[in-house]
């Protein structure tokens, strides 16, 4: 297969995201409801770190994409990557309209697919 791009660099931006939904998942385990967050000072730095570990996902996809020409995101359309992509955008620029329903269910549901897609890609990679 002929890539139109540096695959060197696309394993490594795969590989970041991989470490960040690994992140998020340990970081997670304690948090059963979305209301864990607000329960104390500790549960609240997770929240941020969490946040830390989405804006860095979201900013990654776009860099994937980017670098990628549109070439890779494309085999798995059921993924929403355009929200992933917004998800950075918004916790970046309206920090303060946090909406721990919205994480948790993102961490819940949407991360573990991701990091299934991920590690298909990389494996990918090692044909």
């Amino acid at each position: 297969m002929v890539y139109m791009y540096d695959k060197d660099l696309v394993k490594e931006i795969l590989a970041q995201i991989l470490t960040s939904t690994e992140r998020i998942q340990r970081r997670m385990k304690s948090i059963k409801v979305p209301d864990d967050f607000l329960k104390n000072e500790r549960n609240l730095e997770k929240l941020d770190s969490i946040c830390m570990q989405l804006i860095a996902l979201g900013e990654s996809i776009k860099n994937l994409d980017k670098i990628t020409k549109k070439s890779l995101l494309k085999y798995y359309p059921d993924f929403e990557w355009t929200k992933a992509m917004g998800m950075r955008d918004i916790l970046s620029h309206h920090y303060f309209d946090l909406n721990n329903d919205i994480v948790f269910d993102v961490c819940q549901n949407e991360i573990p697919k991701l990091k299934i897609i991920i590690k298909i890609f990389l494996q990918s990679f090692d044909c």
